[in-house]
């Protein structure tokens, strides 16, 4: 397994993102969401290689500009007005806050992407299965779906490509009728697939009270460490906040607290609690680098 953290213990996944998702949407800091963004775009560019290097790139610059340019366009708000624009004022603290929302939608979705890629469907179910099955085996459903719905639809396009009935070939009505007919295709397997696997489901009493099921995971003794530092960083983190040691604030005015040593304390711990994965990553491959020495 390439990514040491997704060994960890479906509860130690779950809380990790839970919190760091929390805190990115609550904390509109620039710092933390700075940092946010960086540790996001480090852990989906390890999970996924080039790829997400490239996607994080041409999605992360032109979502900030765009921001950049939209909400001023529809936010006149704050007290530092740059220019008029058809008699309506640009000013300073809608520009920066549409930075602000952009690096923090930017953040979600890296680290939403990075929680598709770790938090299987297997795993889920593991949590919340017992608690809520119905609803769990829905949203795992969900989870798994986009992917899926990706390679069926190649399949069935490919198929229709061989009968001249593709997207791409045609005329533009035509293209237009192959469309929509590869549209039909999907929602009928869409639909059989949803039947067969709730009936499946059904079949191996999925939901019953009692119903005992497999499981591989086990809370070892580094789940315990892991989830000790995490819960320690957002006690930290939550106290900071909660005392107002970090604060920000950008309509009508621009104010942020000022760099102390309670306040970089708090940075530190948000610094170390996004780079966790990270962390645990390198330090697995220090250590297998370390043993394939030695052999």
């Amino acid at each position: 397994m390439k990514d040491a953290f997704s060994g960890f213990h479906p509860w130690i996944n779950f809380s990790y993102f839970v919190s760091v998702i929390g805190i990115s949407m609550f904390i509109m800091h620039p710092i933390f969401l700075i940092v946010s963004l960086l540790g996001a775009i480090a852990y989906s560019i390890y999970l996924n290689g080039r790829r997400a290097f490239r996607f994080n790139f041409f999605m992360t610059v032109p979502a900030l500009l765009l921001m950049a340019l939209v909400n001023p366009t529809f936010n006149h708000r704050g007290e530092t007005i740059l220019l008029y624009v058809n008699d309506n004022p640009l000013t300073l603290e809608s520009i920066v806050y549409g930075l602000v929302t952009a690096a923090m939608l930017v953040a979600m979705i890296l680290w939403f992407s990075c929680y598709n890629s770790v938090m299987t469907s297997d795993k889920f179910i593991y949590l919340f299965g017992s608690i809520i099955p119905s609803l769990s085996l829905m949203l795992s459903m969900a989870l798994r779906f986009v992917p899926r719905f990706k390679a069926q639809i190649k399949v069935i396009s490919n198929a229709q490509k061989c009968v001249g009935r593709d997207i791409s070939q045609g005329n533009l009505w035509e293209r237009l009728n192959n469309g929509l007919l590869i549209i039909s295709i999907m929602t009928t397997w869409v639909l059989e697939n949803s039947i067969d696997t709730a009936d499946s489901m059904k079949a191996r009493g999925y939901g019953l009270r009692g119903r005992t099921a497999f499981s591989i995971y086990r809370f070892s003794k580094r789940d315990r460490i892991v989830f000790l530092i995490i819960c320690g960083m957002v006690f930290i983190i939550a106290i900071g906040f909660g005392s107002k040691t970090i604060y920000s604030m950008y309509i009508p005015r621009i104010l942020i607290n000022a760099a102390n040593m309670e306040s970089i304390i708090v940075y530190l711990c948000y610094l170390v609690l996004c780079f966790i994965p990270v962390i645990i990553n390198i330090w697995e491959d220090m250590k297998w680098n370390y043993l394939i020495s030695r052999i």
